[in-house]
């Protein structure tokens, strides 16, 4: 399972799914047959501070020993 603790603060939740659409990072919180429900998680300065972000998130879970990780969005 993937907490993530959103750029701002405001959120914690748990996400299936974290991508990177532009500049942003979005997480896929739920999903049904037909449709899927995604949050913005964080917005950066481009589309490759995005992608750097996702591979922080990626080693973080790479790292991890346990069936939760934990991650904070950076504000930057």
């Amino acid at each position: 399972m993937l907490w993530i603790i959103t750029q701002n603060e405001n959120s914690l939740m748990s996400v299936k799914e974290v991508t990177v659409k532009g500049n942003y990072i979005e997480g896929v919180v739920g999903r049904s047959f037909f449709s899927e429900w995604s949050k913005a998680l964080g917005k950066y300065e481009s589309s490759e501070r995005a992608t750097e972000i996702l591979n922080e998130i990626y080693m973080k879970i790479e790292e991890g020993k346990g069936s939760s990780i934990t991650f904070t969005m950076p504000e930057k």
